[in-house]
C-alpha cells in the first residue's frame, strides 16, 4: 500500500483538501506549490504516488512529468 503521496499543485486550498481527504485513508500527504520544489521533494521523499496539476507556474505539468520520468517510475495522476 502507498504510504506517501506528493501533490504538486499551485492551489494551496486544493492541496489542503487532498491532504485532509487522503489522510483519512492512512496516507501521508506532502505538497508543493511550485514545480521545481515538487521535483526536489520527489527526490527527498520518494513518494509512492504523485498527483500533478497540468497548469503550473513556470513549467507545465507535462514538462514536470517528463522530468520525473528521467529518473523515476513513480505513478503519476494528472489533474486537469
Amino acid at each position: 500500500m502507498l504510504q506517501k503521496i506528493l501533490v504538486i499543485d499551485d492551489d494551496e486550498k486544493l492541496n489542503e483538501l487532498l491532504k485532509n481527504y487522503l489522510a483519512d485513508f492512512g496516507y501521508k500527504v506532502f505538497s508543493a506549490t511550485h514545480p521545481e520544489k515538487g521535483l526536489q521533494r520527489i527526490h527527498s521523499l520518494k513518494p509512492g504516488l504523485v498527483i500533478l496539476d497540468v497548469m503550473l507556474p513556470d513549467m507545465s505539468g507535462f514538462e514536470v512529468c517528463k522530468r520525473i520520468r528521467q529518473d523515476s517510475d513513480v505513478p503519476v495522476i494528472m489533474l486537469t
